[in-house]
């Protein structure tokens, strides 16, 4: 019985003995938007139980968009844009800083790809945490449990921070996003 499993952006073939019991498990089928880019800027101008991040951009000089790494599938090139359009309209400057944890940091053609999107490219600085910089870190104290809070300082430092990305069972960590 040959399966397809999902890998990196395609697939790769599974081809299993035929007097294996299978059982696929699949999820539900989601309908596709019509118009993704109106449905993202509409969530942007319009989101429930918020004000509008223009609204929120107002008065803001710099922002700080944190989003995952390459190692998760966020459809950041739909994303970003109407994001960062709205928050330079707003007169920020914005750093897009990339969440690597402990992966390792990219180069410009990752990014590129990552960012999917070149007048965002052109709009935005393209930063990748360093878990390992302690320097690059600014120290926010401890939880009640002892253990030390140390976030990225450009993060930190931002007027505005905003996270884009995605929240999944993670095998290692229990959740990753």
């Amino acid at each position: 019985m040959p399966i397809e499993l999902l890998y990196g952006p395609g697939t790769i073939p599974l081809d299993l003995p035929p007097d294996a019991r299978v059982t696929v498990v699949r999820k539900r089928p989601v309908p596709a938007l019509p118009d993704p880019v109106s449905a993202v800027r509409e969530a942007y101008e319009r989101p429930l139980g918020c004000p509008p991040l223009a609204e929120v951009a107002r008065g803001c000089r710099s922002a700080c968009i944190v989003i995952c790494d390459i190692t998760r599938p966020v459809p950041n090139g739909l994303l970003l844009r109407p994001l960062v359009e709205t928050l330079v309209a707003a007169g920020a400057t914005v750093t897009v800083l990339v969440a690597t944890g402990l992966h390792r940091a990219g180069d410009a053609d990752e990014g590129a790809r990552l960012i999917g999107d070149p007048w965002v490219a052109d709009h935005v600085t393209l930063a990748w945490h360093d878990a390992t910089d302690d320097d690059a870190h600014s120290d926010l104290g401890r939880t009640a449990a002892g253990t030390p809070v140390r976030i990225d300082s450009r993060l930190v430092d931002a007027d505005l921070r905003i996270l884009v990305g995605l929240v999944e069972p993670h095998f290692m960590a229990g959740w990753s996003g």
